[in-house]
């Protein structure tokens, strides 16, 4: 397979950042992550410097997906449809228009129907 297998929602990355046993199965998995959750990890405040390093890692063995026309209008739809909140409107959005199951546990996600899940458990 040449491409990523799975979009990271933000708090699988922190999970997997982490350590946290809900993302073993994805272990050696090609991932994804949107430009969003790119921004949101590194915007945390109190980030220490450590931190920002291991993240920048991280981030650079994925696929970076950016907000493109299609992302910017499925985000709109899905926004208006089930009232997410815009960064999350635009990575399930992310999900849809680049056909990648979404990892994630915010609960926020899981009535979106059009995307694939992968819901984690904590």
């Amino acid at each position: 397979m040449n491409g990523p297998e799975y979009l990271a929602d933000t708090n699988a990355v922190i999970y997997l950042l982490s350590g946290n046993n809900c993302m073993r199965p994805y272990l050696g998995k090609r991932l994804a992550v949107s430009v969003i959750s790119m921004m949101e990890l590194l915007s945390f405040t109190g980030i220490t410097p450590e931190e920002e390093k291991t993240i920048r890692n991280f981030l650079i063995n994925c696929d970076l997906l950016q907000v493109n026309d299609d992302v910017r209008e499925n985000a709109i739809t899905l926004r208006k449809q089930y009232r997410l909140k815009l960064p999350d409107a635009i990575i399930a959005a992310t999900a849809v228009v680049n056909d990648l199951p979404l990892l994630t546990a915010d609960a926020g996600i899981f009535k979106v129907k059009e995307v694939r899940l992968e819901k984690l458990q904590p």
